[in-house]
């Protein structure tokens, strides 16, 4: 399984993220990204936008932002 979450140090939206996915016991990979918006090129460049948390689950070819339709996107998908 490789999915890959793009988050920022202190965001609660990530952390919620972090513990559902945590929750449902899902391997993942956390990618810290820089607290300027103008510095997420990479976020910008998987999701079209600079928020984050962001979600790459390559094995079902899905890529996320907006932590409630993650939430909402793992329980559906691995709960």
């Amino acid at each position: 399984m490789t999915m890959t979450l793009y988050r920022l140090e202190g965001c609660p939206y990530c952390e919620l993220v972090v513990d559902r996915i945590e929750e449902l016991d899902i391997d993942y990979e956390s990618v810290w990204v820089e607290g300027l918006h103008s510095r997420r090129n990479e976020v910008k460049r998987l999701s079209g936008q600079r928020q984050v948390p962001v979600v790459v689950d390559e094995d079902r070819g899905i890529t996320m932002a907006e932590s409630e339709r993650i939430l909402e996107y793992l329980d559906r998908s691995y709960a």
